[in-house]
């Protein structure tokens, strides 16, 4: 096991936070809507857990955090196993809850909801199925980050995971852009992430939708 990074190895550039999608579930790959239903890994997915994990430890993170559904928590366990870090586990990091567009592939959504579905690309704050604005999933998102962040040392390295819109709401929220504006923000890939740094001026975004995976982006916010 990894043990936590000593100020000796650290970067000596700040507190990180980097936000890791979960791998892909049956749902990603049928292009379904997934929101807060609770979908395990396919074995393509645990792969990719397992893939980055290893990448990620080299970043001798200093905590996990992790949604508590199950495509989250069991890609969160991969980097728990390799790091011996303990996964702390918060509803607060679910993917939106989309009502009745839960279930429903890409295509369904746009023949049933197609003038809510366009709403929505237009940055309009909408209820898509019924269900949770981003501005609300940022609300009860962004501080469970920023609470684990505070905690952290000095130049320490917390890992978030999470799904592709919860993290998207989330990086908005922290970099102080207006919620008709995070659409410009891509989606992730499966098991792919990104990198914020705390600078003099708050949060910046470092890299986004890195881990070089060669995966299309499948997901609720795509």
């Amino acid at each position: 096991m990894q043990a936590a990074s000593t100020p000796a190895q650290r970067s000596g550039k700040g507190r990180r936070v980097i936000l890791w999608r979960h791998g892909q579930t049956a749902w990603n790959v049928e292009r379904r809507f997934q929101g807060s239903t609770d979908i395990p890994l396919t074995e393509t997915g645990l792969g990719q857990a397992r893939r980055a994990a290893r990448l990620l430890a080299s970043l001798r993170p200093d905590a996990i955090i992790a949604s508590d559904l199950e495509r989250a928590a069991s890609t969160a366990a991969e980097l728990s196993a390799i790091t011996g870090l303990d996964v702390t586990h918060d509803q607060g990091l679910r993917e939106t809850y989309a009502g009745v567009w839960q279930g429903l592939t890409h295509e369904e959504i746009i023949e049933r909801y197609g003038e809510q579905y366009a709403a929505w690309k237009r940055g309009e704050a909408v209820r898509r199925g019924g269900g949770e604005l981003e501005t609300e999933v940022a609300d009860r998102a962004a501080p469970v980050v920023l609470n684990h962040a505070d905690k952290l040392p000095e130049d320490g390295t917390l890992v978030v995971v999470s799904h592709g819109g919860a993290i998207r709401t989330t990086i908005g929220r922290l970099l102080g852009l207006e919620a008709q504006h995070w659409e410009s923000l891509g989606g992730l890939s499966n098991c792919c992430w990104s990198v914020l740094g705390r600078g003099a001026r708050g949060w910046r975004l470092l890299e986004h939708n890195a881990g070089t995976l060669p995966e299309p982006v499948l997901g609720d916010d795509d």
